[in-house]
């Protein structure tokens, strides 16, 4: 039996008395992730979320736990790369309040977007660069072949410098 993937959560539902938790383990879906103008594809299917739900005396506490893997372009070279995260992230929703730091943006007359929270986590919880190794040495920018177990004698150009920068060499000059 395939389980249904989550997104949005009725709190009212759970019917939480104030001071009590509920903790739920469900399968989301994640959309793919838009970094540096390059798409990240989470793999499988489905992630595994847990997703822990309290009252305090006004609002609602809520922790997110999921693990991840992405692949995509390398931010360097452009080749193929793939990384591993784990998310941990918290929010409050505190009711009748008007300070934005008590009040969750994924929190909605009751319902909890679930899926926008575990993107926007997910995001967060990525290193900023995504590389095919950690070593990853780029592309030439004289010729634009990778780096990457090259012979660095291929790639000592004789190029007389960049022609962007010819006008203020003559200024050099004089």
């Amino acid at each position: 039996m395939a389980r249904t993937q989550t997104t949005i959560i009725d709190l009212a539902r759970l019917s939480l008395s104030h001071g009590e938790a509920a903790r739920l383990d469900l399968p989301i879906r994640l959309e793919p992730l838009e970094l540096g103008s390059q798409t990240y594809i989470p793999e499988g299917d489905a992630l595994e979320t847990r997703i822990d739900v309290s009252r305090p005396s006004n609002g609602y506490a809520f922790r997110l736990r999921f693990s991840l893997r992405i692949e995509g372009p390398c931010m360097r070279c452009l080749e193929p790369a793939a990384v591993e995260a784990a998310v941990d992230a918290r929010e409050v929703d505190q009711a009748d309040t008007d300070d934005e730091e008590l009040r969750s943006p994924y929190v909605d007359e009751d319902e909890l977007d679930l899926g926008r929270w575990a993107h926007d986590a997910a995001i967060l919880a990525l290193p900023t660069r995504i590389l095919c190794r950690p070593d990853c040495a780029g592309l030439c920018p004289v010729c634009g072949e990778s780096l990457n177990d090259a012979d660095p004698d291929d790639h000592k150009h004789d190029s007389g410098g960049d022609p962007r920068w010819a006008k203020l060499d003559e200024l050099k000059l004089d």
